[in-house]
C-alpha cells in the first residue's frame, strides 16, 4: 500500500474528478515502469481510506481502467493490472483562467473529442500570474501539450515572458491569441475587434431605433481591449452616440439607451434597474449580452447575444492537440436576436 500511496495522488487544487486524477496516476505509473502486469491494487475499501476519499470515487477509476481493459477483477481476490502495454494517452495540462457556464462548454467540448486519447489534468489560475507561473513551472515537464486561456489582469506582458519561456510545439493558446507570445504554436480564438464590430453592423437594423450604445467595461478587468477598438469604430462609423461606462453602480437608464454586458453580474444589475424604473426592454432599452447561454432565451421573453461558439472552440482545440498542430483557428462569433432589442 505504501508504494501505491507514493505513485498515486490526489490534488485538491485540480478542477479534474478525482477519479480521474487517480487513473492519470496509475497510467503514468505503468509507463514509467513503477507498476508491473498481474500486480493486485488496493481494495475499493483500503485505496479510499488511504487516498482519504470516497468508496465511489475509487470504485469510479477502477471502471475507467476496466474500459481501457487495463484492469481486471476477479471475485474474491479484487483488481489487478491486466495490461501494460496500451497506447499512451497524450498528456494534457489544462489551464483556465476562471469557470464559467460557457467555459464548462468549452471544456466539455474540449474532454470529449480527445475522449482516451488524453489525460487532462485541469487547473484555474484565477487570472493570478503568480498561481499561473508557479503550476507551469512545476508541472510541464510531466505534460505533452500545454492549453491556456491566456486571460491575466495585472501586467499581462509578463505573462506572456512566462508562456514564451516554455517549449512551443507544447503549447496551444485557447479563446484569446496574443501577440507577445512569439513563435510556432497552436491557437484556437476569438478576434475581438472583428468580432464585435461585425455582430453590432449585423444588428444595425435594430438597433436604429436607438440614441446611444453604451458598453460595460470593467475597469480592472482581464477582457481584452480590443472589443473597445471594434465597438468604437462601429459607433464612429455609423454615426452613434457612444459610452464607455466601467460599472452600473450610478448610472441612470435611460430611455434610447442600448446597454451590451460582458459579464453576467452586469447583466442581473442591468435587467434590475430597468424593471425598477418601469421601463421595457426592447423598446425603451435595448440589451446585448456577450457569451451565449440557456438561460438568455428564457430572461424577459429573450435577451439578444453576441457569442463565440464555444463548443467549436473546445472542439477544435482538442483536433489541435491530437493532430500536434500549430494552425492558427478562428472560431466565427455568432448573433442570436431576441425580443432585448
Amino acid at each position: 500500500m505504501k508504494n501505491y500511496l507514493k505513485i498515486v495522488s490526489i490534488d485538491e487544487n485540480s478542477i479534474t474528478p478525482k477519479y480521474i486524477q487517480i487513473v492519470n496516476s496509475i497510467l503514468r505509473a505503468i509507463e514509467a515502469g513503477k507498476i508491473e502486469k498481474d500486480e493486485i491494487l488496493p481494495s475499493i475499501y483500503d485505496f479510499s481510506i488511504a487516498l482519504e476519499t470516497s468508496r465511489n470515487t475509487i470504485e469510479r477509476a477502477y471502471k475507467e481502467l476496466k474500459k481501457l481493459n487495463i484492469v481486471k477483477s476477479v471475485t474474491g481476490k479484487g483488481y489487478f493490472i491486466a495490461e501494460t502495454q496500451f497506447n499512451q494517452p497524450i498528456k494534457v495540462l489544462l489551464l483556465f483562467n476562471k469557470l464559467s457556464s460557457h467555459k464548462k462548454i468549452m471544456y466539455d467540448a474540449f474532454a470529449s473529442t480527445l475522449g482516451n486519447n488524453a489525460a487532462i489534468d485541469f487547473y484555474i489560475y484565477n487570472s493570478d500570474l503568480l498561481l499561473f507561473k508557479k503550476l507551469i513551472q512545476d508541472k510541464i515537464n510531466d505534460y505533452n501539450k500545454l492549453v491556456v486561456i491566456p486571460h491575466f489582469i495585472d501586467k499581462p506582458e509578463n505573462a506572456y515572458s512566462v508562456i514564451n519561456a516554455f517549449p512551443k510545439d507544447k503549447l496551444i493558446l485557447m479563446d484569446k491569441l496574443e501577440k507577445g507570445v512569439t513563435g510556432e504554436f497552436g491557437a484556437v480564438y476569438e478576434d475581438f475587434e472583428l468580432d464585435i464590430y461585425n455582430a453590432l453592423k449585423e444588428l444595425l437594423p435594430q438597433l436604429s431605433k436607438y440614441s446611444t450604445v453604451k458598453i460595460i467595461f470593467p475597469e480592472h478587468s482581464y477582457y481584452s481591449k480590443e472589443i473597445l477598438t471594434g465597438f468604437t469604430k462601429f459607433c464612429t462609423r455609423y454615426a452613434f452616440d457612444y459610452e464607455v461606462i466601467n460599472s452600473l453602480e450610478n448610472e441612470t437608464i435611460s430611455k434610447g439607451n442600448v446597454y451590451i454586458n460582458l459579464i453576467e453580474d452586469h447583466l442581473v444589475q442591468l435587467i434590475e434597474k430597468i424593471m425598477h424604473d418601469k421601463l421595457e426592454v426592447g423598446v425603451d432599452v435595448g440589451v446585448i449580452s456577450y457569451n451565449e447561454t440557456p438561460v438568455k432565451k428564457i430572461i424577459l421573453n429573450g435577451i439578444t447575444t453576441i457569442s463565440t461558439d464555444f463548443k467549436q472552440m473546445g472542439e477544435k482545440t482538442a483536433e489541435l492537440v491530437l493532430n500536434s498542430s500549430t494552425e492558427h483557428i478562428a472560431i466565427p462569433f455568432r448573433v442570436t436576436l431576441r425580443n432585448s432589442l
